[in-house]
């Protein structure tokens, strides 16, 4: 099943060293790249009008003069967190950032709580087994403020919307209608706007946090996200080839770090192997130089 698929991937730690070297793009990595720039370009198939602005809507572009360049997003991005990224990560989220301004950039893009666990997810996975915690979590800061958004909300939003759906049943997940509550609350408003076609702004991030949902309340049963769907008014074909797409972001990334972390461990042992046989080395010019500048060994060798 798909739920099954997805879960079961997860990338293995590299570990907490303070060095990563860069890592050359291999064939899973440049695959992964690719894919990325799939996963994250796609046309808004809704239109919208200015009217009805959702809930937690941060912000949208109404005027073509306030849309910032692209250039100008990275710059922001870049001068948020000026530590060097490992070529493994930095090349994907340097695609995403590119698509996900043209996105965020877009008339009819409206921030939603499930598009924000989307990306969240994303991102978690993308940086799984980054060497800094710290360092993660800066990054994300940086990243999604390049954009003129609200990190804290993102994350804020996407535990909310977990949180809820651990409480959930396969049932009261695609039932949400008939109920009140912040999060029911949240879905009618998305569900009234894909249905009208206005303001509502479907993505592969908001795609990805649909299965979030229905993976943290386990419903594994495939008729769960055609029913979550519908309810919704969301096209259930767009969202399955969107998590084909991110099944396939999460696989070449697997690959990728898998091939990062023997690199990582063969250059250590090589280090390792080159300060043994420097220590070696060492040890033998001492004990050479203490025997043959010896005062006893020099004059019992000139008699």
């Amino acid at each position: 099943m798909a739920a099954t698929a997805i879960s079961s991937l997860s990338f293995p730690a590299l570990g907490q060293s303070d060095k990563i070297p860069n890592f050359a793009p291999s064939r899973p990595l440049a695959s992964a790249i690719r894919i990325c720039t799939k996963f994250s370009r796609h046309s808004l198939t809704y239109r919208s009008t200015s009217r009805s602005p959702p809930i937690h809507c941060m912000s949208s572009v109404t005027a073509a003069d306030d849309v910032p360049p692209v250039s100008e997003t990275k710059s922001n991005f870049l001068k948020a967190y000026k530590r060097p990224i490992p070529s493994i990560y930095n090349t994907v989220l340097q695609e995403l950032i590119v698509q996900q301004h043209l996105m965020r950039y877009k008339r009819t893009y409206r921030y939603d709580p499930v598009f924000a666990l989307g990306f969240v997810t994303v991102y978690d996975q993308l940086m799984d087994g980054y060497p800094s915690d710290q360092d993660r979590d800066a990054i994300f800061k940086a990243y999604i403020q390049a954009l003129n958004e609200d990190p804290k909300q993102y994350r804020i939003d996407a535990q909310k919307m977990e949180e809820w759906a651990r409480s959930q049943t396969s049932a009261s997940l695609v039932d949400f209608s008939s109920k009140e509550g912040e999060v029911e609350s949240l879905l009618k408003d998305i569900a009234g706007r894909a249905g009208s076609k206005e303001g509502f702004s479907y993505s592969r991030f908001f795609a990805v946090g649909l299965f979030r949902l229905l993976e943290l309340a386990s419903a594994t049963d495939p008729t769960v996200l055609d029913k979550l769907c519908t309810s919704l008014n969301i096209n259930k074909k767009s969202v399955d080839r969107d998590l084909d797409v991110y099944r396939n972001l999460l696989s070449k990334l697997v690959q990728a770090k898998e091939l990062l972390k023997e690199y990582v461990e063969r250059e250590k042992k090589k280090q390792g192997e080159r300060a043994e046989s420097q220590k070696t080395n060492e040890t033998i010019s001492k004990c050479l130089g203490d025997t043959l500048y010896n005062p006893s060994f020099l004059a019992e060798w000139k008699a």
